[in-house]
């Protein structure tokens, strides 16, 4: 699998523009085949019409997946980490947004997971609402959560639906097809009433699609037109974004006051996908100070902010995240008092990544910045001549 696989593009048709049951009859012929053995994908759990990864090994069981609403309740690159770690001797197609893929491989990259026992499927994205919003979205309209969702995006809608945003990472996000994918579905600039364009992008996804029997196809003539204008938009937004976020954390002051509201509870670091360290130093006793500790700091300082750490616990993050962040917004989605967090995140990783000239997760063969060396790397700050 690779940014440089070929593009070869089938037809996926629809009934009366019902895109949700195209995916779903795709996957499910895929899994009736004998080169899938199961499918990762978001599906609807009985419990008050949420959103999660389920792993389905009987196609009957598949009526419920619907890669189209707008529930981003967690990275699934977790999950297909804990699932690849090991050989399984089976083979999973995995249905993920292009930020879950892109997390993917940076775990690969640290030994966390492989590609051996995995067929990667994508969809255009369209984004997704924050959970607080999602659940109220869906509490109004049900089943019919993900079709109404993309009536408006592919209608080309901009404003808030029921007065809902996306997601702050997704009106940021570049990046809403994913090149790493062995099968991309499309969406947009694609005539949705008739047939959704699949691209084969790896050898393994061009052979499922020809052993299923999809018709070839062309390229829809408004695909690249509609994606480009799309990620204008976005990169505008994100640009914004950034100076925003600069303005209010470019001092220490200015800092500690962003992260104020935070109560240590760690929520960030869980819902990161490649935050994957087994013990963090944070909950070890490293940490756990003293008693007598917090009042000799009260007597110096006359008074402390408690938890402390707060700050320290967020830099020590940047440090370890800026070149690894795939900017999903996973850690402002689990923060219990909404502190934006992936603004910063992003807006931090972004300026470090272009120092390296370095994309998280874009290939899969790109070393992490921080695991190579280069005699010729930053002449300007060494002052090698």
């Amino acid at each position: 699998m690779s940014g440089d696989a070929m593009q070869r593009t089938f037809k996926l048709e629809t009934k009366a523009g019902d895109i949700n049951t195209a995916i779903r009859d795709f996957l499910k012929a895929a899994l009736t085949s004998d080169r899938v053995d199961a499918v990762l994908a978001p599906q609807h759990l009985p419990h008050k019409n949420r959103v999660m990864a389920t792993l389905t090994a009987d196609p009957s069981k598949l009526e419920g997946v619907d890669p189209l609403a707008p529930a981003f309740t967690m990275n699934a690159a977790k999950i297909v980490s804990r699932l690849t770690r090991k050989p399984m001797g089976a083979k999973i197609a995995a249905v993920l947004r292009p930020c879950e893929i892109r997390a993917f491989y940076e775990l690969v990259k640290l030994k966390q997971g492989r590609l051996e026992d995995l067929l990667i499927v994508s969809v255009d994205c369209p984004g997704a609402f924050t959970n607080h919003d999602y659940a109220a979205f869906a509490e109004r309209h049900g089943a019919e959560t993900g079709a109404r969702f993309m009536r408006h995006i592919l209608a080309g809608k901009t404003e808030p639906l029921d007065g809902i945003e996306l997601a702050t990472a997704c009106r940021a996000c570049e990046t809403p097809v994913a090149a790493n994918a062995d099968i991309q579905i499309g969406l947009y600039g694609a005539a949705t009433d008739d047939a959704l364009p699949v691209i084969a992008q790896s050898p393994e996804g061009e052979s499922l699609l020809s052993a299923l029997g999809l018709a070839e196809a062309e390229e829809p003539a408004g695909r690249r037109e509609s994606l480009e204008r799309l990620v204008r938009d976005r990169k505008a937004f994100r640009d914004d974004m950034f100076a925003t976020t600069r303005e209010q954390t470019d001092s220490l002051e200015k800092l500690g006051a962003y992260f104020a509201d935070c109560i240590n509870c760690y929520n960030c670091r869980v819902a990161c996908p490649v935050c994957y360290c087994r013990e963090c130093v944070f909950v070890t006793d490293v940490f756990l100070h003293e008693p007598s500790q917090y009042l000799k700091w009260a007597d110096r300082k006359g008074i402390i902010k408690l938890p402390t750490d707060t700050l320290f616990f967020h830099l020590t993050r940047l440090a370890h995240m800026s070149t690894s962040c795939v900017g999903c917004g996973q850690c402002s989605n689990a923060c219990p008092n909404d502190i934006p967090l992936a603004e910063l995140f992003r807006t931090i990783s972004h300026d470090t990544q272009r120092a390296f000239d370095y994309q998280a997760g874009r290939r899969i063969d790109e070393a992490p910045p921080l695991s190579v060396f280069s005699e010729k790397e930053f002449d300007e700050v060494v002052g090698i001549e």
